[in-house]
């Protein structure tokens, strides 16, 4: 996804020339039939959306827009390796009871106060999506959230919203805290520091914004009987750790990766390497000395919880978006956005953060993300070159993460807390989500327009 911009027109060129385009059909106009075709789909959401996007992505190589070794050479390989790694590394670190116990530890430090409950579960759902990623993070917290709230006999939603906010604004922060991030930092070589240098302090300081306006929201229906508040304050946090030795061993392994993701760049490492490596590591000292049956059944539940289907809709996604890539589409759109913000580096990163956004809480985050890297990479030399455009990848990370906080379906976090509730006999509203969702991305999107404005122009 890193083609530039005259290879993106020579590569549409070639795909037309080398390969027989299906009944002699323009493959501009083919390949962008088929993006929007699966776009449209994905919108229904009538069908699932890993489906979709395979089979997307088939079209595109039967049609002859691309061979199928271009369709290979359009898969990001770091992203895969990103997210596998990590997902191996929270699927076996979840086995220590961890998360839960930092779930009842931080409702205790707050006295089982259901406002403090959900300001601090907030916060510990945002610091462990920078150092996860949102989507691991809420399928962690959410369950523990709702036990606690059901024994407190209080609403949910409340929880389930602020829970999809502070994910999405944790997430912001880092290279590896939303898929939003990897695809970009994965596409550009942007690093682990510069992601948190950059993006970090604007969530922190959206995040510090949305405290008090949760406290408006909510605050009047968070109110306790005492005796409930006792029973959740008898909860001992330390019987939900189940093995501490495997606990040390995951925290020691979960510092390394954070340490490789952050020295690993220097020296050309790539973060899928670190991330994959970390995730052998972890699998090796956690099934030390079990034998080979025992550490076989370790990898096989480890890889268990992958979660595959997420990874074949990147790799259907990647194919999909190499299409009107190489057919040209993207070089014609980033033109237009230059002629619109007649090359001006502020304008075109403000455009940018404000379609980022306003586009994600419509449909999903990622496959527009994916589709927006190559068309922001042909702006560089029309920009000014490599350091003129760096403010637009914060600019679309910025708009496509906060973004996803403006509908229920904006971000794969916002669709895992609804499945998640719906699951618990909550099911959230569209429209109701959307009422409270909505003003808040539009809030948050004006303070990183501010936050572009100081820093960067």
């Amino acid at each position: 996804m890193s083609t530039a911009p005259s290879d993106a027109v020579t590569n549409g060129v070639a795909s037309a020339t080398e390969h027989a385009v299906i009944f002699g059909f323009d493959p501009l106009w083919l390949s962008t039939v088929i993006l929007i075709v699966t776009y449209a789909t994905l919108l229904t959401e009538k069908l699932n959306r890993t489906i979709v996007v395979l089979l997307g992505a088939g079209a595109v190589i039967v049609s002859g827009v691309i061979s199928q070794d271009q369709a290979i050479a359009g898969i990001d390989f770091n992203t895969i390796a990103l997210l596998t790694g990590m997902m191996i590394i929270v699927s076996v670190t979840r086995a220590s009871g961890v998360f839960e116990f930092v779930a009842i530890w931080s409702t205790k430090k707050v006295k089982a106060d259901p406002m403090g409950i959900l300001i601090v579960l907030s916060i510990v759902t945002a610091v462990f999506s920078a150092f996860l990623d949102n989507l691991t993070t809420v399928l962690l917290v959410v369950p523990v959230a709702l036990l606690i709230v059901e024994k407190l006999g209080l609403s949910p939603y409340p929880f389930l919203f602020s829970q999809i906010i502070a994910a999405n604004v944790g997430g912001t922060a880092t290279l590896i805290g939303d898929p939003p991030n990897i695809l970009i930092g994965s596409a550009t070589g942007l690093t682990f520091m510069q992601f948190l240098n950059n993006m970090g302090p604007v969530s922190v300081i959206v995040l510090i914004v949305m405290v008090p306006i949760f406290k408006l929201l909510w605050a009047k229906g968070m109110a306790a009987d005492e005796k409930l508040r006792q029973r959740v304050m008898r909860f001992r946090e330390a019987d939900s750790i189940k093995d501490m030795v495997l606990l040390k061993k995951s925290l020691a392994v979960l510092g390394l990766v954070i340490a490789g993701f952050i020295i690993g760049e220097q020296y050309h490492i790539r973060p899928g390497t670190t991330a994959m490596i970390g995730a052998a590591l972890l699998l090796l000292v956690s099934s030390w000395g079990e034998g080979e049956h025992n550490q076989a059944e370790r990898l096989h539940e480890a890889l268990l919880e992958v979660e595959w289907p997420a990874l074949f809709f990147f790799i259907g996604l990647f194919i999909i978006v190499a299409g009107v890539e190489h057919a040209g589409l993207l070089t014609i759109l980033g033109s237009a956005l230059i002629d619109f913000t007649g090359g001006d580096p502020a304008s075109t990163a403000y455009a940018t953060l404000w379609l980022s956004a306003v586009v994600s809480a419509a449909v999903d985050n990622i496959p527009f993300v994916a589709t927006m890297i190559p068309l922001v990479e042909s702006m560089e030399t029309a920009l000014g070159g490599k350091d003129a455009l760096e403010p637009v990848w914060w600019s679309l990370a910025l708009g496509a993460c906060l973004g996803g906080n403006g509908s229920l379906i904006g971000a794969a976090a916002n669709v895992m807390v609804s499945g998640l509730g719906d699951r618990a006999g909550y099911p959230i509203s569209f429209v109701t989500f959307l009422k409270i969702g909505l003003p808040l991305m539009f809030l948050s999107v004006a303070i990183a327009h501010l936050y572009l404005w100081l820093r960067y122009f």
